[in-house]
């Protein structure tokens, strides 16, 4: 199995919602609004949270999921071990199809940590 480029994952589905901005702006700006509140500090850190983004968008097998939480996660200073360990996690609570969505999510990772190219 072969893993996505993330990068252009993500920016061709940014490109598809910005369609959906246009023509569903009240559900896309509450999805927006929700999506601040949820991830912002409180008794866990952004970090953190984002882990925990990356780890059900691996159980759930979204890999706009996994492309968008692994770079917010590169933005926010993740380590690789602690971006595994969360990827450990989902394998524990969703067995060998999660394994094989984890490695997509290493890559991924890796893809993201990567410095820009101009």
């Amino acid at each position: 199995m072969s893993a996505p480029q993330y990068k252009q994952l993500t920016q061709s589905v940014s490109t598809q919602l910005a369609q959906l901005r246009k023509t569903q702006p009240g559900v896309m700006k509450g999805f927006a609004d929700m999506g601040k509140a949820a991830m912002a500090g409180g008794a866990l850190d952004p970090k953190t949270k984002e882990l925990i983004a990356l780890a059900i968008g691996v159980a759930s097998r979204c890999d706009g999921c996994i492309g968008f939480h692994t770079q917010a996660l590169a933005r926010l200073g993740a380590s690789t071990e602690e971006v595994h360990e969360a990827l450990g996690v989902a394998i524990y609570m969703g067995g060998g199809p999660v394994a094989m969505y984890a490695a997509n999510a290493v890559a991924a990772f890796n893809e993201a940590s990567l410095p820009a190219q101009a």
